[in-house]
């Protein structure tokens, strides 16, 4: 999809992604699938929701994985 959004789970990052991490890469995700850097005023109220959605959707996952064995993780 995108390779520049960050990746947010160990071994990558040494500690738990911060809820900043994970809306910027959820404002990434929605940027590129939107097509829109910045949406119109129109489709601002649109584009936050999904960013807040993906944002939301990225933290379950993130603390419901486990590494390597590992027990799950706490959501952020």
């Amino acid at each position: 999809m995108c390779r520049s959004i960050k990746t947010l789970r160990p071994p990558a990052l040494a500690g738990e992604a911060t809820e900043e991490e994970i809306r910027a890469a959820a404002l990434q995700y929605v940027r590129k699938v939107s097509g829109f850097r910045a949406p119109a005023a129109h489709n601002r109220e649109a584009f936050d929701r999904a960013v807040e959605a993906v944002a939301s959707a990225t933290a379950e996952l993130l603390g419901a994985l486990e590494v390597r064995g590992q027990a799950a993780r706490r959501a952020v």
